[in-house]
């Protein structure tokens, strides 16, 4: 007896369908085709074991499965609950008549209990997609599908459910989430704060424009002068995601395993703070099988490097194509897939080996050549990609015992999402253009050419203080976004000035 039963393979965020076909016949062997790995082959045991626990017959057969398409490789332990289904209405012990209406997935353990699975909301949108009339997984991945409205999502714990499901003996409850409330009730949920940051005004002012115009920040600062604390809070002022961007997140992050049990979307923006033992892999994602790596994770959010220099240089180095592109292309002699990686890059330093460079109250005990070859760690293309470069210096006594709360976030995020508002209207037409550090030569002539007053500024801060040719467009763009904090329509001589001071580290004096 031949029987279809219906699966999903992953591919980068995205699924593609798999037509398991089981044929039963005389005999008592066992074939599984279809281009499947090694997880994929072992569900043989795991699928006789359940079903001897559970108590149901061990079809004793000629069993031949075909994974379709055979092209496209099967991966994981997800393939067990069809693989079963499959087998057992082969052999007539479930009857048929409802396979072709519903998708499967999900792992058997040895007593017939289903495990969760990976990339369960990918899977229920393409089962929409496809007309499926439902989508049955493991009860734990059952709220991460639900999102995806207009399809019956039904979390099982065991084989004996489906099996009684499929029989008429058994009624599935569906798992309902109301996506949209969902989403806005817990939407721009942050625990911290910029009011709980004493002193450092300069500081905060630099993440409210690089917020505002998407724009990466590199923090310099001695030991204990806050720049973790401060990169930890730039979440909580950015724009609140938007449904589509919620969705691509949670998918990303789906397919990787990241979701909890009981997480159905991500409604904050991601936050990833990656060791600096990290592997050039682990950053941009791959492995035999290609997963998504921190970058892609902290898709519509924040990447946070603390202590840059002490980053492998490989692995900086890979940031710059998927800092341009916001894309990051895994090609393998098996696979190439592509994943979203738009973020914004934040990290921090020290000035020096020793950490006092320039501290106001410690000396640093590092030569000039010491300094320069720490700075040096970081190479020119991806210092270019980093518009605002901030010195943190300590915060003195009595910034530290004043006990007034600082400028809230909220307060600032409005700040942030007006001026982002006004870049969506700008930029309406561009389509990979959204924000301000997203601009190029021809949009800077369009948009963010000074008067004659602050080109004769701006030329003489070049020359004055040493600024290297690549900070030119640089300072346009923060000072275009500091323009649209202030709701102007015209790049004035102060917008300039303020954004030529975010330009540390290209001052050559910086390291005497």
């Amino acid at each position: 007896m031949l029987v279809k039963v219906f699966g999903a393979a992953l591919q980068g965020i995205d699924a593609i369908l798999v037509t398991i076909e089981v044929n039963s016949s005389r005999g008592c062997m066992f074939y599984l085709v279809g281009l499947p790995d090694s997880a994929v082959k072992e569900s043989h045991q795991r699928i006789l074991s359940a079903l001897q626990v559970t108590g149901c017959h061990i079809p004793t057969a000629n069993i031949v499965i075909n994974m379709a398409p055979a092209g496209i490789r099967k991966e994981g332990s997800a393939y067990d609950l069809p693989l079963a289904i499959g087998m057992m209405a082969a052999h007539g012990m479930i009857a048929s008549g409802k396979l072709q209406r519903y998708l499967l997935m999900g792992e058997l353990g040895l007593d017939g209990s289903l495990h969760p699975i990976k990339g369960a909301l990918p899977i229920a949108i393409k089962a929409r997609e496809l007309g499926f009339e439902g989508f049955i997984l493991p009860r734990q991945n059952a709220r991460e599908a639900a999102v995806v409205n207009n399809l019956a999502v039904y979390g099982v714990e065991n084989l004996i459910q489906v099996v009684e499901f499929f029989n008429e003996k058994r009624a599935l409850e569906p798992t309902i989430v109301n996506t949209r409330e969902t989403f806005y009730s817990r939407q721009g949920e942050s625990e911290l704060d910029f009011a709980d940051v004493k002193g450092q005004e300069n500081v905060k002012r630099a993440f409210e424009v690089a917020a505002a115009g998407g724009h990466n920040i590199l923090l310099v600062g001695a030991p204990g002068s806050g720049k973790s604390m401060l990169a930890k809070r730039l979440p909580s002022i950015l724009p609140p995601l938007s449904l589509s961007e919620s969705l691509e997140t949670t998918k990303i992050h789906s397919v990787a395993g990241k979701l909890g049990q009981d997480d159905g979307l991500i409604t904050c923006r991601p936050f990833r703070d990656p060791h600096h033992t990290i592997s050039a892999t682990a950053m941009t994602g791959g492995g035999s099988f290609p997963q998504p790596g921190e970058i892609s994770l902290a898709h519509n959010g924040v990447l946070f490097l603390d202590e840059l220099p002490e980053f492998s240089r490989n692995v900086l180095e890979v940031l710059r194509q998927p800092l341009e592109d916001r894309r990051i292309s895994i090609s393998r002699v098996k696979s190439n897939v592509s994943y979203p990686a738009s973020f914004m890059l934040v990290a921090s330093m020290n000035p020096c080996p020793c950490g006092y460079y320039n501290h106001p109250t410690k000396a640093c005990v590092c030569s000039p050549g010491q300094v320069q070859k720490y700075l040096n760690r970081i190479s020119g293309p991806l210092l270019d990609r980093i518009d605002l470069q901030i010195e943190v210096i300590p915060v003195p006594f009595e910034k530290l015992a004043d006990v007034r709360p600082g400028e809230p976030s909220s307060r600032i995020r409005e700040h942030v999402v007006s001026a982002r508002r006004r870049q969506q209207e700008r930029f309406a037409n561009e389509q990979a253009v959204h924000c301000n550090a997203q601009m190029n030569s021809r949009l800077l002539a369009a948009h963010a050419t000074p008067d004659h007053e602050g080109l004769t500024l701006l030329r003489n801060a070049m020359h004055r203080l040493n600024l290297s040719a690549r900070a030119y467009d640089r300072i346009l763009k923060v000072s275009r976004t500091i323009a649209d904090l202030e709701e102007s329509d015209t790049i004035q001589p102060c917008h300039l000035a303020e954004a030529i001071g975010y330009r540390s580290l290209d001052r050559e004096d910086w390291a005497g």
